[in-house]
């Protein structure tokens, strides 16, 4: 499924969804702040588009990484829904920001390889040939989120960490590296969340695919009310609909599973 087939698919999933489900779409429409990981944006966002159509409601939402939304979190800004990693909810439940028997478990992500479209997609389908695409690579780029650290781990484990230093390129978040990627040259090696790079397929990225099995990370993201919303009904309405199966099926075709 191309990504075009795959994004009106999700929204007419998304709209049946919501038709089906919705009384009185706009007598209780309200402004729904959000703040998300970057990992499910193209859901969040198509989901976010069919919640104003058929009920009114607003969601503004504004991407972070984890480490990014926990900072956000502890320097008191306040939001109605928050989606990210289990471990960042845990601690905003202790910290007393957010309502913890209203999670919602949307699904895990993968990581995955990209280089430039037209450049020569490297073998990564086991351990060793990953390997060997590292260090044949003129440069390898991910961020310094959960994604690179996981990354560094998994480096130091294959016993190239040290090797891959010199031409290490970091940034913050993975929109970042897929950027340079796209915009690079050499023999480039991008990672990133497979929701990601799928969506800079059409700007310039070819997706080589995920990481082999055997060393697959997954991060598990899931939505929640925040204790300091001023729409607790709104955001009732907009957690109720992502934790039917229908809006599960929609973000599985972007690539959280």
């Amino acid at each position: 499924m191309n990504d075009l087939i795959g994004t009106k698919w999700m929204k007419r999933l998304f709209s049946a969804m919501l038709f089906a489900t919705m009384a009185c779409p706009m007598a209780f429409a309200a402004e729904i702040r959000v703040l998300s990981a970057g990992a499910v944006a193209p859901e969040l966002q198509a989901f976010a588009l069919l919640m104003q159509r058929e009920t009114g409601h607003d969601m503004k939402i504004q991407f972070n990484t984890a480490p990014g939304i926990a900072k956000r979190l502890a320097a008191g800004e306040a939001y109605d829904i928050l989606i990210a990693p289990p471990g960042t909810i845990d601690q905003a439940g202790k910290d007393g920001r957010v309502a913890v028997q209203s999670r919602v478990a949307l699904g895990k992500v993968g990581a995955g390889v990209a280089v430039r479209t037209g450049v020569s997609a490297p073998a990564i389908a086991s351990v060793d040939a990953l390997k060997r695409a590292l260090l044949d690579a003129d440069s390898v780029v991910y961020n310094t989120a959960s994604t690179g650290i996981y990354l560094d781990k998994l480096f130091e484990k294959m016993g190239i960490l040290e090797q891959l230093k010199p031409k290490t390129i970091r940034y913050p978040d993975g929109a970042a590296v897929l950027e340079h990627v796209i915009k690079g040259n050499g023999n480039e090696i991008g990672f990133g969340a497979i929701t990601e790079i799928r969506t800079y397929e059409a700007k310039g990225l070819q997706s080589v695919g995920p990481l082999p099995a055997e060393v697959q990370n997954y991060t598990s993201y899931e939505a929640v009310m925040m204790s300091r919303t001023a729409a607790p009904d709104a955001v009732r309405t907009v957690l109720g609909q992502l934790a039917t199966p229908a809006a599960k099926a929609a973000f599985q075709s972007g690539g959280v599973e």
